[in-house]
């Protein structure tokens, strides 16, 4: 089993390279998707970020009013580190229960968006680095995602910088591309990904 740290800033098309690596048969644990499972509605998670933040961060059918929580916490540290430590914990167990459950010569790729800034590097075979120049970040979160501005600018300062994102990585993917060019980097990122694996699998088996 090759272990793949996947991040990137946010708008930068990590969840896109992500995608691409799925089409070519990488087994994804996505930290994002285990973090909302975690605290969605009934959820000891849900009740314990309901305690700290108030009823207010609820939405009218019982979830999560994620603009809401977001717009708190992302222009407050100290309030973002409370969240982290409440929901982090729960998504680390989640995606080792999925982790364990793949292939032994599986190649799995963990989408975590915060791999950097929580020092998460040493618990990976490789760290890929999805990389956008932070003027285009801002593009896309406002185009795309329909933030204001001040909101995009907000997260994206609430994040490692550049530098502190490719410092940790092994391969770099610049994605200020098409999405041509970046299918093509990714084919040849997945190329490298399989050989890995399967030294790492043929080094495991025990000598006959």
């Amino acid at each position: 089993m090759l272990k793949v740290g996947l991040t990137g800033g946010i708008g930068a098309g990590k969840s896109e390279v992500s995608r691409l690596l799925v089409e070519h048969g990488a087994v994804l644990i996505d930290a994002d998707r285990i973090a909302r499972e975690v605290v969605a509605p009934g959820t000891p998670g849900l009740a314990a970020v309901v305690e700290v933040f108030g009823p207010d961060i609820l939405a009218g059918d019982g979830g999560l009013d994620r603009p809401r929580l977001g717009s708190i916490v992302f222009a407050d540290p100290d309030r973002l580190a409370v969240l982290n430590s409440i929901v982090h914990p729960l998504v680390g167990a989640r995606s080792r229960e999925l982790e364990e459950a793949a292939a032994p010569d599986a190649v799995v790729i963990h989408d975590v968006p915060l791999l950097t800034e929580n020092g998460l590097a040493p618990f990976y075979d490789l760290v890929i680095v999805v990389d956008a120049s932070p003027g285009t970040q801002l593009d896309r979160l406002i185009r795309l995602r329909g933030m204001t501005e001040e909101d995009a600018r907000a997260r994206m300062a609430a994040q490692a910088t550049r530098e502190q994102r490719h410092a940790i990585a092994d391969l770099v993917i610049d994605n200020d591309v098409p999405l041509d060019a970046l299918r093509k980097r990714v084919d040849a990122v997945w190329e490298d990904l399989v050989r890995r694996a399967h030294a790492g699998s043929a080094a495991d088996r025990p000598a006959e």
